[in-house]
């Protein structure tokens, strides 16, 4: 598990092997811009950047999914960390298309070939 500023595509290919393969767990502090990847469970990057001082209501959970690069599947926005009723997501994926486009953003400033 690290935080990253910037990581390849090779290095995420890496990581997915520890997995299944497919894919790398990431967190993402969205009011930071942080990152956070390479973890077994999303929860434990969340506790990581809980630690360092980011908000609960920041972090979001994510998979991304190297072989997927360059396309519009290479993030899933699905996590039990995003489970927050109180700030309108009752369900494991991402539902707001605003909070979704923030992310993507954030990865394409820190995901490269």
């Amino acid at each position: 598990m690290k935080i990253v500023k910037k990581v390849s595509i090779k290095e995420l290919g890496q990581m997915a092997q520890k997995m299944d393969g497919n894919i790398v767990k990431a967190d993402v502090d969205v009011a930071n811009k942080i990152v956070i990847i390479d973890m077994p469970m999303h929860f434990e990057g969340e506790q990581k950047l809980l630690e360092r001082g980011s908000k609960q209501s920041d972090l979001w959970g994510i998979n991304l999914i190297p072989a997927k690069y360059g396309t519009n599947d290479f993030v899933m926005f699905e996590s039990m960390i995003n489970i927050k009723p109180k700030q309108d997501n009752s369900g494991m994926t991402i539902k707001s298309g605003k909070l979704r486009s923030k992310i993507k953003n954030i990865i394409d400033e820190v995901v490269h070939e």
